[in-house]
């Protein structure tokens, strides 16, 4: 390489320039929308008419994140991503100081059975209709299958080496679950105000929550739509999420052993190399939350303490949602296609339906 084009080394005593992109542009971008939507919760009609902090943080994020936001996005990109990656999974295991183990235990056997049919039902929906019925790809159904199941764009992530899905397969099922996990974040507590106000429901705020986390995809929008109706209603639907997210590891497990004794069956007796193993993604913020919990219930904190801890943990939430908004662009959800948003629409339809029947089912038989 000629001298004249190599890139001049820096002087004694210098340092070479970092380009490499900051957190700080993006994390202030999601903290100002934060800072917004905290405000906007305190106005009595934002409050008065069900918007949350969380809900105007991801509304604000939306309106940004498909008008400004793209022109933003080379500077703010990885300050975002961090902030509805790392910052969200930080803010679930900090709101384990919301809650004890006390309340913990009053989800009981019937949360945990609700969990396990919803996940189940809705998994094996998602491999059958994707595939039998919309002939998509087998890895593309199970991406947005987990997404639906479980815990939305997280569960897609781990699942996404376990399936051996590509980056447009998980990008395809991530846009779906967001939009419907979404969608489900504003209306399942409309559906639920709607049939207690016309006797069709007889649920206690503590009974919608187990039905909100048994069946919102995303952790951030289980909070919300659980926080809509009222804290008791979130911190069961958190803990009923948490459950479920819980179930994240041993699912892949089953489904990658399953994959691989379906692998195994098509060689037809060819030569192969050595096995190569899965890795299973641990969900971790779900043990940090547990944790979290188990020493708010073992230590008894000032009440300062606590209300301080609850603040940052909001101001956490608001920031992680308004990074989910900000990348949740309509654009991405065009170049899905129709058979990936109608699987995703079938299963959100399941979860609303299915999840109003299994979840009165299990609550007449075990309550």
């Amino acid at each position: 390489m000629p001298a004249s084009s190599r890139p001049a080394a820096p002087l004694a005593g210098q340092t070479a320039p970092d380009s490499s992109p900051s957190l700080a542009p993006g994390l202030l971008l999601a903290a100002a929308v934060a800072a917004a939507a905290l405000w906007l919760g305190t106005v009595p009609w934002f409050r008065s008419n069900g918007l949350s902090t969380l809900t105007l943080a991801i509304a604000i994020g939306m309106l940004v994140g498909n008008t400004l936001y793209p022109r933003l996005a080379p500077r703010a990109g990885q300050g975002i991503a961090f902030s509805k990656t790392t910052l969200l999974r930080a803010g679930i295991v900090l709101y384990g100081m919301r809650l004890t183990f006390g309340e913990v235990a009053s989800i009981g056997l019937s949360g945990v059975v609700v969990d396990v049919a919803m996940l189940s039902s809705t998994y094996v929906a998602a491999y059958w209709i994707g595939t039998r019925m919309l002939g998509l790809d087998r890895e593309t159904s199970l991406l947005i299958g987990a997404g639906s199941s479980i815990c939305g764009a997280a569960a897609v992530m781990a699942a996404e080496p376990v399936v051996k899905g590509r980056a447009e397969q998980a990008t395809i099922a991530v846009a779906t679950v967001v939009a419907f996990g979404t969608l489900a974040m504003f209306l399942w507590p409309v559906v639920y105000h709607l049939g207690v106000d016309h006797g069709l429901l007889q649920w206690t705020a503590r009974e919608y929550g187990v039905f909100v986390g048994s069946t919102v995809h995303e952790v951030a929008q289980v909070v919300v739509a659980g926080g809509a109706v009222s804290q008791e209603a979130a911190d069961a639907a958190v803990v009923t999420k948490m459950l479920r997210v819980m179930m994240l590891a041993p699912v892949l497990v089953i489904v990658a052993l399953m994959l691989s004794r379906g692998a195994k069956a098509s060689a037809s007796g060819a030569a192969s190399g050595p096995a190569r193993r899965t890795r299973i993604t641990v969900p971790w913020f779900a043990f940090g939350f547990i944790a979290v919990a188990a020493f708010n219930s073992a230590v008894d904190l000032p009440q300062a303490w606590k209300q301080a801890a609850i603040t940052v943990d909001d101001m956490v939430l608001a920031m992680a949602m308004a990074a989910l908004g900000l990348t949740t662009h309509v654009s991405t959800l065009r170049r899905a296609g129709t058979r990936p948003m109608w699987l995703a629409s079938m299963l959100f339809g399941w979860l609303l339906v299915g999840g109003l029947l299994v979840n009165h089912v299990v609550g007449q038989w075990m309550g």
